[in-house]
This record gives C-alpha cells, sequence and structure tokens, in this order.
C-alpha cells in the first residue's frame, strides 16, 4: 500500500520550547488514523506543524507527503502535493465570497484554469449532498456562520480541493448531534469519493467515530510523545478510565 505520510523524529518548538519531541508517524493510502489526547498534549500543534505555519519551528526530523520531503516548504505548496487541514477554529473573512474563495482555491491548487460554470456547477451538487442551501455560495466566508457551518464548510472545501491527505483538527467540537451526523456524512462522502484518501482525524471523543468508518489506528499522545498505537480498543480504555491509564 502506498505510504502518504511519513514523519520521522520530529522534534517541535515554540519560542524555544519543545512541544513535539521524537514523534513518528505513517500514514498509508485510505487509512483513517485517529489521534487523541488530554488538552495541551500537542495536537493542533502537530497538525498546524504538518501545515507549515511558521510559528511552530521544526527543530529536527522529517515530514513527507507522498515520498516528498515537505518539512520546511511554504504552507501553499504543502497544500497543491496534496495536503489539506481542517481547522478547529476557522477565520472569518468579511468581504470574500464563498464561491470566489474556492474557485481561486482550486485553480491555485490545480494549476488548471477551470471556468466559473464548470466549479460553480461542482459546488453546487456538492452543496445539495452536504445539505447546504445554494446561497451559502454567496455569503462572506466564515462571516456569521454558526458553528456547524464553519465546520461543514471546511468540509466543502476539501470535497472541492480532492487533497491526498486531510488533517481533521476537531471538527466535531462544539457541535449538536445534527451537525455532527452532517459532517460524519460529509467525512464518509470524501471516503466514497476517493477510496486513496488518508485521514488523520484529531478529537477529544469517540461520538463522531460512531457515525464514520471505524479508523484503521488510533494513537495516543501525551506531552508531546506518541505514548501508545493500537486499534479501536484504545477509545474504549479512554472512555473507561481516562488518559491516565497511559501514564
Amino acid at each position: 500500500m502506498q505510504l502518504i505520510l511519513e514523519i520521522k523524529n520530529l522534534q517541535v518548538a515554540v519560542e524555544d520550547t519543545i512541544i513535539i519531541n521524537d514523534f513518528n508517524l505513517e500514514i498509508s493510502a485510505g487509512e483513517l488514523h485517529v489521534l487523541m489526547g488530554p488538552n495541551g498534549s500537542g495536537k493542533s500543534t502537530l497538525a498546524l506543524t504538518l501545515m507549515g505555519h511558521p510559528r511552530y519551528q521544526v527543530k529536527k526530523g522529517l515530514i513527507a507527503l507522498n515520498s516528498q520531503e515537505i518539512t520546511h516548504i511554504s504552507p501553499d505548496k504543502r497544500a497543491k502535493a496534496g495536503l489539506f487541514l481542517s481547522f478547529q477554529q476557522p477565520q472569518e473573512i468579511p468581504g470574500v465570497q464563498v464561491f470566489n474563495f474556492l474557485k481561486e482555491a482550486r485553480r491555485a491548487i490545480t494549476g488548471n484554469n477551470e471556468g466559473v460554470d464548470e466549479i460553480y456547477d461542482e459546488l453546487c451538487d456538492y452543496m445539495d449532498l452536504l445539505g447546504i442551501d445554494q446561497r451559502f455560495a454567496y455569503r462572506n466566508l466564515n462571516d456569521g456562520f454558526s458553528g456547524g457551518e464553519k465546520k461543514r464548510f471546511e468540509l466543502l472545501q476539501l470535497l472541492m480541493l480532492k487533497p491526498k491527505l486531510v488533517i481533521l483538527d476537531e471538527i466535531d467540537s462544539g457541535l449538536d448531534i445534527d451537525a455532527l451526523k452532517s459532517v460524519a456524512e460529509g467525512i464518509q462522502l470524501a471516503q466514497e469519493q476517493n477510496p486513496d484518501l488518508s485521514i488523520l482525524l484529531i478529537t477529544h471523543y469517540q461520538r463522531i467515530l460512531k457515525h464514520i468508518k471505524t479508523p484503521d489506528y488510533v494513537h495516543i499522545l501525551q506531552k508531546g510523545t506518541l505514548q501508545q498505537s493500537g486499534n479501536y480498543q484504545l477509545i474504549e480504555a479512554i472512555e473507561q478510565g481516562g488518559y491516565e491509564i497511559f501514564n
């Protein structure tokens, strides 16, 4: 099976404080990996480091996407290589319409000058599948969006940009049961449309996992290090005994 993400001996610092240390992970095509850990364990730091946020300094180690080393390249080049990050707290950008943003992002990622009608028709199809009103396309980016709308828009980006690897950073946080099911359906749709899509799902809870396929691997992150990896039984153990059982 093709290796999509490879992380070797990764050490990450913020303002010279080590947050992630000696982190190793491999994700192959089509796999769903779940990363869990208590608050402050380094989960979001890892996600933002993989996407190339300049605040997070890679002190040592290697990150490779689809056999291409991306450790020190810019976020836009990582996106073009096939990496996508769904933000835990998406930013509001007044004055930028959803459709215009997705059109320009799509063209930038693919390098193709697709026609406006072609992109719009595809966007409408995805909005229908996600249960999103088509007027959504002309709203300003995340401006006045509810929590559920912001998360559904992240999935809309995922479907339109067609990455190889998706990092979902707590996409289930703050959602009621209906919004959670809608987000889970969007994840399933992305997997159905691209069976080779690899996903790293960062979460605190198992509730979203009840609505999507069983993960191939579950990883426990504590104090910036990978404490344990296994299958779904790790999640059940956390539900019963908390993260203290891994200390």
